[in-house]
């Protein structure tokens, strides 16, 4: 049911705010465009009086995402550095392994692998905390980054709003769910409407690549018994976290450029209406 403003005069902005736009066509019935102040993030859509616009995702308003844009990247800075530290302790392990696969048992290559062995044990534990930790922030962030698309295009939008956060976490959808969120995400946030994609799809296929990598490279490790078996594991563990370590510097490009254009867009003023 379209909605209508309540009788009597309706309530100005406050001084400094822009006046409310011209009424547009929505649906069936007609309602004023929400009205945003010159500068920063505007309250919610139906400010002043308006009505709200119909969102068909649940109610959407503008909120700031540089903070969390910023603290997303510098967690994923963070991961970049543990891929690193995760990149020599690979390639120590490979050394050592291949030297006993060549016959070296010397009490020095003993005391190496025992060192080789300690030192995956720590990376793999630095590795896990800052992933989690950058994993939560990174959700926040995109979380709110798919409110304030809602607010730009309403209707731009394939996924449940819901599916922004569990589409990581369920099998077999987290293979495509999550970048097809990000690309409603980034064209409804574009200055054009639509962006390249190029961006997203080369962060997006890396990070595939890197977590079937690293899933598999483990199994390995975790099954391998002779040298020439942890070997091969620790190499492609070793591929994996270099996969991964590009994908996270992707990924701050992502995130630093989406949060820009959302700034910028809610810079710009009134907002036109989504019909």
């Amino acid at each position: 049911m379209t909605q209508t403003a309540p009788p009597g005069p309706v309530p100005t902005a406050p001084q400094g705010a822009l006046p409310t736009a011209p009424p547009f066509t929505a649906g069936t019935g007609t309602a004023p465009a929400p009205a945003y102040p010159a500068q920063g993030f505007g309250p919610a859509p139906g400010a002043y009086g308006a009505p709200p616009m119909h969102q068909p995702h649940g109610p959407a308003w503008l909120r700031s995402p540089v903070g969390l844009g910023k603290a997303a990247a510098v967690l994923l800075g963070v991961v970049i550095a543990t891929d690193l530290f995760a990149v020599w302790a690979d390639f120590t392990m490979y050394d050592v392994t291949d030297r006993l696969a060549g016959g070296d048992y010397s009490e020095a290559i003993q005391r190496d692998a025992e060192a080789a062995d300690s030192l995956y044990t720590v990376t793999g534990i630095v590795q896990t905390a800052a992933l989690i930790a950058a994993i939560v922030v990174f959700l926040v962030w995109f979380q709110r980054a798919r409110v304030n698309a809602e607010v730009f295009n309403p209707f731009g939008h394939r996924m449940k709003r819901g599916w922004t956060c569990w589409s990581w976490f369920v099998p077999i959808v987290n293979l495509w769910f999550p970048r097809r969120i990000m690309v409603d995400i980034w064209d409804a946030s574009s200055p054009a409407g639509r962006a390249p994609h190029g961006l997203v799809n080369g962060w997006w296929t890396l990070w595939i690549i890197s977590m079937v990598a690293g899933r598999a490279g483990y199994n390995s490790y975790r099954k391998a018994e002779t040298a020439e078996e942890i070997r091969d594991a620790a190499g492609q563990v070793m591929f994996a976290d270099i996969v991964d370590l590009v994908a996270a510097v992707l990924a701050i490009l992502v995130v630093l450029r989406l949060t820009r254009m959302q700034d910028e867009k809610a810079h710009r003023g009134p907002l036109p209406a989504a019909a």
